[in-house]
């Protein structure tokens, strides 16, 4: 019976993967995909692996089943954002852009997050090789960098640093030139973003979520002051995308700027807004007013 969950991620996994080799055109940029498509499968067939070795030893079996679907609602949006014709189209208008990065901090993250992914793939690995790992990061020097890492200030620094530098025209220009340079903004931005809401939605004392509701909503500020500085711009920021795509092309340069500003604006404070009131209310419903600390 255990070998049925596997089965069908397995055979779920190679057909999300030959859908989106199908529509992948012949050119040299299919090393790279080639590459996302093996890592996507790769973390895909782990955490079914580990969900299956997991299960029998969870109790809380809802707990297990929610989690499953958050990991695979987020790894399916991860899919959507670099492997489907939004990745194509994303090079020829900025507001699109902006969706898929959208996307990868705000929707992929998140989800991978509260779907335990990482420590559900651990799972996957054989006895001795979780028990030589569990070794390795109980070591204090690890231990120490991991928690500096995740420390909710060190995470908000980090996916502001990225969300802000990337931003620069230079860069953004740069990335846009060089395929290269663009995979490691991507990687950056998913990689901080998977931190960020790690670092806010990790289980620990209640008192906890009043630091990760005051990195929510100081988040929603920069990240709208951002949003709006592009939506207010009165000149191109950035070098021009083709607005050639149909549903697009009554847009100048400036206004596909200005819809991705207000792309990141209002969509990025829902997110972000939402994810603080939902964190305050579970607060304050579990935690003493005499213990609550912002910070």
């Amino acid at each position: 019976m255990r070998r049925r969950p596997l089965l069908s991620g397995v055979v779920f996994v190679l057909g999300v993967a030959s859908v989106a080799q199908a529509h992948v055109p012949e050119t040299g940029e299919n090393v790279g995909t080639g590459i996302v498509i093996g890592l996507l499968a790769l973390a895909a067939l782990a955490y079914v692996a580990g969900l299956v070795r997991l299960a029998p030893q969870v109790h809380a079996r809802r707990e297990l089943g929610w989690r499953a679907l958050a990991f695979l609602a987020g790894w399916v949006t991860l899919t959507v954002a670099l492997l489907s014709p939004l990745d194509a189209l994303a090079t020829r208008s900025f507001a699109l852009h902006m969706i898929q990065h959208e996307l990868l901090m705000l929707v992929a993250a998140p989800l991978l997050v509260l779907g335990r992914g990482l420590p559900t793939m651990l799972w996957s690995l054989p006895h001795d090789a979780r028990i030589a790992l569990g070794r390795t990061t109980k070591r204090h020097w690890l231990r120490r960098c991991w928690n500096l890492l995740t420390a909710p200030l060190c995470a908000w620094l980090l996916h502001a640093a990225a969300l802000w530098l990337w931003h620069i025209p230079r860069l953004f220009n740069a990335a846009l030139a060089d395929t290269s340079l663009h995979d490691w903004q991507h990687v950056s931005f998913l990689l901080t973003a998977l931190i960020f809401w790690h670092a806010l939605l990790k289980h620990g004392a209640p008192a906890m979520r009043g630091a990760a509701v005051f990195y929510l909503f100081t988040t929603t500020i920069h990240t709208g002051v951002l949003g709006a500085l592009l939506t207010f711009a009165r000149t191109p920021l950035y070098a021009p995308f083709d607005t050639g795509l149909r549903m697009l092309e009554s847009l100048t340069p400036l206004e596909d700027q200005q819809l991705g500003g207000l792309i990141m604006w209002v969509p990025g404070a829902v997110v972000y807004v939402g994810a603080a009131l939902t964190l305050l209310a579970r607060w304050l419903k579990e935690d003493p007013p005499s213990r609550r600390t912002i910070a």
